[in-house]
């Protein structure tokens, strides 16, 4: 699926809840945090149900989210990686896995920096075992 912008957004829950592994679609926010907001609230437009399943819907859904943004240089960056670990106190849960990190600027201004590991650990692994592949604990 295009970019989600609309109450599409229900049909992408909806796919990706039965059993669709493999999902990819694309939206616009400031972070992977708003990125789940945003789609809650397109959700909500075009469905009346209460926040809370919706939220679980999401949660249950997306296993990560790759946050790309555009910096001072006008350069292109994948800026965050973050795993959806679930719903906890009514709210999505999630753990940035990796981040950008600035480190400098060069002789013609580019931005200088490298997406860096958090040190947390994909919490859920079970697809990926179940596709053939592991995930080092350490």
């Amino acid at each position: 699926m295009g970019e989600v912008r609309d109450a599409a957004a229900c049909e992408l829950l909806s796919v990706m809840n039965t059993g669709h592994d493999g999902s990819l679609s694309t939206g616009h926010a400031n972070s992977t945090t708003d990125m789940l907001h945003r789609l809650e609230t397109l959700v909500l437009m075009g469905m009346d149900i209460p926040l809370l399943a919706v939220r679980n819907q999401i949660a249950s859904a997306i296993d990560i989210v790759v946050q790309l943004g555009r910096l001072r240089d006008k350069s292109r960056k994948v800026l965050e990686i973050a795993e959806v670990t679930g719903v906890k106190n009514g709210d999505i849960t999630v753990q940035p896995i990796y981040k950008f990190i600035e480190t400098g600027i060069s002789k013609d201004g580019k931005i200088i920096g490298e997406l860096r590991a958090t040190g947390n650990k994909l919490l859920n692994t079970e697809k990926l075992a179940h596709a053939g592949l592991s995930v080092k604990r350490s």
